[in-house]
C-alpha cells in the first residue's frame, strides 16, 4: 500500500492512499466464495450455484462494499503508518475506482496538535476556606420560613418585606415602549426582584394611593432601545399585605421532608446540605482558576471541525434555554466562537494529562457525586435508578469526575494559597437578584 501525505491550511492533512489491485481483488473473491455457500438463487440448491452465477448476480454490489471497507480499513492503516491522530473522520475523495485497477483516494482530515504541557508548578491559585456556621443555619432557616411567608391585608403604608401589588405605566420621551405597562404585578418590597427605584417608590405608599419614579437603566441593559435611559412610571398601589412567617415547628419540619427528631433533625439536614453547597462551591473556584491558567499557559492550534462542532452544540444549547423552536431561531454564532475554542483547547489538553498520568476514573468519587447529585430530591431511590440506567447520564457523571481527577493532579503540584472567606461570600447567600420593570 502506497501513502503519500501533504499539510494543509493549519492542522489539516491530505493522505493520497493507493491499495494494490490484487489485495481489493481478493477480498471480493473472498466475499463471493462465502456468499456461494448459502446463497439462494433459482435453479440451483442453496450453496450449490457455480462460482460465476454468484459472481454475475453479486459482484458489483460486492464490490462496492469492498471499496468501502478497504477505504475504511486502509486508511486507519495508513495514519499508523504515518503517526498521525486525526481530530475528526476523513472526507474521502476517490481517485481511480476502476475494476481490475489500484484502489486510489484520498482523504482529508484534520490532526489533533503537538502537545506539550508547561510544567504545573507554574500554575498559581488560591483556595477560599470558609465553615457554616450556627449564624449561617440560622440565617438559612429564616430564608426557608420566607419561603412559606402568608400575606394578609394591612391597612398602613408599605414597608419592607411587605406584598405590594401594583399597577404601572411607563414612558420613554413621553411615549409608552415595550414592557412599559403592567398589570397586578406582586412582588415584596425588598427581596430585589423588581428595580430598586420602584421600591423605594411604593415604600411609603397605601392601598389606592398613586406614586411617580423615574427608572434610569444600566448601560448594558438587554434591551438595547432602553439601555442608559431614563424612564418615568406611575405606579397604582391596589394592595398592600403585611408578611406573616409559619413557627418552627413540626409541621414546618415536614414540610422540608424532616419526619422525625424536630428542629435539631432539620438543622442537621440544613447544615449537611449548606455543607455540600459549599463544598461544591469551593471545587468549582478551584477548577475554574486550574482551567484558566491551563488554558492561558498552553495555546494551542486547536481543529476547525471540532471548534465548528463545539459553536453548533453551544449555539443549541442557549437556543433550548430561551425556548427557541427552529434553525431560523438560533442565537448568532460569533458570540460562541471563543468559548468554543476554549471548549476545545481545554478537552484536548485535559486529555493529555489524563493521557500523559494514565488515569482512571475513580469508581468511589461516581457514585459520591450520584449521590450528590440525588440526595436534594424528595425521591432518592427513583432518581438515583433513573441515572443508572442512563448510559448518557452516567457518562457525564464521569466525564465531571474524571475532570475534577485532573484538576486534583495539577493541584499536586501548582502553587495554592488560601484566603480565609464566609459562606455567604462564597455562595452569595442572602444577595438580592434578578430585576424586572
Amino acid at each position: 500500500m502506497q501513502v503519500s501525505l501533504t499539510s494543509g491550511r493549519g492542522l489539516e492533512r491530505r493522505l493520497e492512499v493507493e491499495v494494490p489491485a490484487q489485495r481489493v481483488t481478493t477480498e471480493i473473491e473472498q466475499r463471493l466464495k462465502q456468499i456461494s455457500r448459502t446463497v439462494r438463487l433459482k435453479g440451483f440448491r442453496p450453496g450449490k450455484a457455480p462460482i460465476t452465477v454468484v459472481r454475475k448476480q453479486f459482484g458489483d454490489q460486492v464490490r462496492a462494499e469492498v471499496v468501502n471497507d478497504l477505504m475504511r480499513t486502509s486508511f486507519v492503516e495508513a495514519v499508523t503508518q504515518e503517526h498521525l491522530k486525526p481530530a475528526t473522520g476523513p472526507r474521502i475523495e476517490p481517485i481511480a475506482l476502476t475494476p481490475g485497477a489500484d484502489l486510489k483516494y484520498a482523504a482529508v482530515f484534520e490532526v489533533l496538535p503537538e502537545i506539550h504541557v508547561k510544567p504545573f508548578t507554574s500554575i498559581t491559585v488560591e483556595r477560599p476556606t470558609a465553615a457554616v456556621t450556627d449564624a449561617d443555619v440560622d440565617a438559612m432557616i429564616e430564608s426557608m420560613r420566607r419561603q412559606r411567608a402568608q400575606f394578609l391585608d394591612a391597612q398602613r403604608p408599605a414597608r419592607e418585606t411587605d406584598q405590594v401589588t401594583i399597577d404601572y405605566d411607563g414612558t420613554l420621551d413621553g411615549q409608552p415602549f415595550e414592557g412599559s405597562e403592567g398589570r397586578d404585578v406582586t412582588f415584596v418590597i425588598g427581596a430585589g426582584r423588581v428595580l430598586a427605584e420602584l421600591e423605594q417608590a411604593v415604600t411609603g405608599a397605601s392601598s389606592g394611593e398613586t406614586r411617580t419614579a423615574a427608572v434610569t437603566y444600566p448601560a448594558g441593559h438587554a434591551s438595547k432601545a432602553l439601555a442608559g435611559r431614563t424612564a418615568e412610571f406611575t405606579l397604582t398601589v391596589k394592595k398592600v399585605q403585611e408578611q406573616t412567617l409559619p413557627e418552627v415547628d413540626a409541621a414546618f419540619c415536614e414540610a422540608f421532608g424532616v419526619t422525625e427528631g424536630g428542629t435539631e433533625a432539620l438543622r442537621v439536614e440544613v447544615r449537611a446540605s449548606m455543607e455540600r453547597e459549599l463544598e461544591s462551591v469551593i471545587r468549582g473556584r478551584l477548577r475554574a482558576q486550574v482551567m484558566e491558567a491551563l488554558y492561558r499557559d498552553n495555546p494551542l492550534d486547536v481543529p476547525r471541525t471540532l471548534v465548528e462542532e463545539s459553536i453548533q452544540r453551544l449555539q443549541v444549547e442557549m437556543a433550548q434555554r430561551i425556548g427557541a423552536r427552529d434553525v431560523s431561531q438560533l442565537p448568532p454564532r460569533q458570540q460562541f466562537e471563543e468559548p468554543a475554542r476554549r471548549r476545545v483547547a481545554l478537552g484536548i489538553l485535559v486529555g493529555e494529562i489524563v493521557s500523559s498520568a494514565q488515569l482512571k476514573v475513580d469508581r468511589a468519587q461516581v457514585q459520591a457525586r450520584l449521590e450528590e447529585l440525588v440526595v436534594s430530591y424528595p425521591n432518592p431511590e427513583e432518581v438515583r435508578r433513573a441515572y443508572l440506567q442512563s448510559p448518557d447520564a452516567m457518562r457525564q457523571i464521569e466525564s465531571a469526575v474524571m475532570e475534577d481527577q485532573v484538576v486534583d493532579q495539577i493541584l499536586k503540584d501548582a502553587r495554592v494559597t488560601e484566603r480565609a472567606t464566609s459562606f455567604r461570600e462564597l455562595t452569595g447567600f442572602g444577595e438580592n437578584k434578578g430585576e424586572s420593570a
